[in-house]
């Protein structure tokens, strides 16, 4: 069994030995890449422009937001987009990772996204995103994808999702995507994909 497939099983199955491998993860990429990290986003934000929309970083008084953005989508629209538990106490737990990069996009005071890097000391990283429906389509995601491409490219990092076959509305987005390599297929119709700077 690969390496992915056995975080996937302990992350699913075995939430209490994933917080320490999670805790233990966040220690070492903090002392190693936590400075990078800032250094990094900092600048890719700073190049963002999407007029109306303000991409950056969630930080505490955000999650109260992110909560309500998250528990107001559909259940269907959840089923494949599973990072953590969306209550405010595991939202709590997730800003204190420091190997968990959770980042945001408004409309003005309004949260209408949620995108985040999931870094591990093994130089791989994972990424994932969400945008409210009725906020899809206003090239939202490609702005979500290329801050997380090219901060997790400019560390050195591989960048890695899952996607299931099932998720058609996730699977037609990535249709066209050229940055993205599927690398093997999972248990239960998930694929692990690499994102490949051109």
């Amino acid at each position: 069994m690969s390496m992915e497939r056995i975080l996937i099983f302990i992350k699913h199955h075995l939430g209490f030995i994933w917080r320490i491998i999670e805790n233990a993860n966040a220690r070492v990429f903090t002392l190693f890449f936590g400075q990078r990290l800032r250094q990094e986003t900092g600048e890719v934000f700073s190049k963002m422009t999407l007029p109306a929309y303000e991409f950056r970083e969630v930080e505490w008084n955000d999650l109260e937001s992110l909560r309500d953005l998250l528990q107001a989508q559909p259940g269907e629209d959840l089923d494949y987009f599973k990072p953590h538990e969306f209550d405010l106490e595991s939202l709590k737990r997730q800003k204190k990772n420091s190997a968990f990069y959770m980042m945001g996009v408004w409309d003005g005071n309004k949260m209408l996204g949620y995108f985040f890097l999931r870094f591990f000391i093994n130089k791989k990283c994972f990424v994932g995103r969400l945008i409210d429906r009725e906020y899809r389509g206003k090239g939202i995601g490609g702005g979500m994808n290329k801050i997380m491409y090219e901060t997790v490219w400019s560390m050195k990092f591989r960048c890695l999702s899952t996607i299931s076959r099932n998720n058609k509305a996730v699977m037609q987005a990535h249709s066209k995507n050229q940055a993205m390599l599927v690398l093997k297929e999972l248990d239960n119709d998930f694929l692990l994909v690499e994102f490949v700077k051109q």
